[in-house]
């Protein structure tokens, strides 16, 4: 069971750890709000994380078919998406450069929905999740295995997405003023949009 648990975090970790539009959009989100909101946000992340994982271990095979022609579809959707997010993320830190200490819109359920909703139109997750599953069926022979497996993934994922939130609310406390708010939010605004369209252009 160990290995099984181990198996999971590495493979949690592995999809987490490489920091894409997702990543960036949380640091910046969390250092324009709060580790609250922030949070929220990770464990969005995390939460589709621990679902594309539980969804691989039940059906992995038959996911990954089913995806297949509808892959690129869902890249350019998820593409489309963060170009929106990146555009909205700009102005916003135009609109609230003047009222830095008003601005702080989102709640953490609505992080939570953004996030959770970011992340599951990346057909990626759970294709990586599904080959990871299908190369270590021993793994997961039963059902307790793969709750294991699950759970150590979910785990992993959350402890990554909140870590950077926690980077991502230190930047806030550093950045106070009205024109570090401006250049954050708008530097993240392009490196979201410049990863989007990699996304869709790879």
């Amino acid at each position: 069971m160990l290995e099984v648990a181990l198996s999971g975090l590495v493979t949690g970790w592995a999809i987490a750890i490489p920091i894409g539009a997702v990543g960036a959009f949380l640091v910046a989100l969390a250092a324009r709000t709060s580790f609250r909101v922030g949070a929220a946000a990770a464990l969005g992340i995390a939460s589709v994380d621990g679902g594309y994982a539980a969804l691989a271990v039940v059906a992995g095979a038959a996911i990954a078919t089913a995806l297949e022609p509808v892959g690129q579809a869902l890249t350019i959707a998820s593409g489309v998406v963060l170009l929106v997010v990146a555009v909205l993320t700009a102005a916003h830190a135009i609109g609230s450069a003047g009222r830095v200490r008003e601005a702080r819109p989102t709640s953490p359920r609505t992080a939570y929905l953004l996030f959770l909703g970011i992340t599951a139109v990346n057909p990626t997750t759970v294709v990586y999740f599904a080959a990871v599953v299908l190369g270590n069926r021993h793994l997961v022979e039963g059902p307790a295995e793969g709750a294991v497996f699950v759970t150590a993934a979910f785990l992993a994922s959350a402890s990554w997405q909140l870590l950077l939130a926690g980077g991502g609310a230190a930047l806030g406390r550093v950045a106070t003023g009205r024109r570090a708010h401006l250049v954050t939010g708008l530097v993240s605004a392009v490196v979201i949009a410049g990863l989007a369209l990699h996304t869709m252009l790879a």
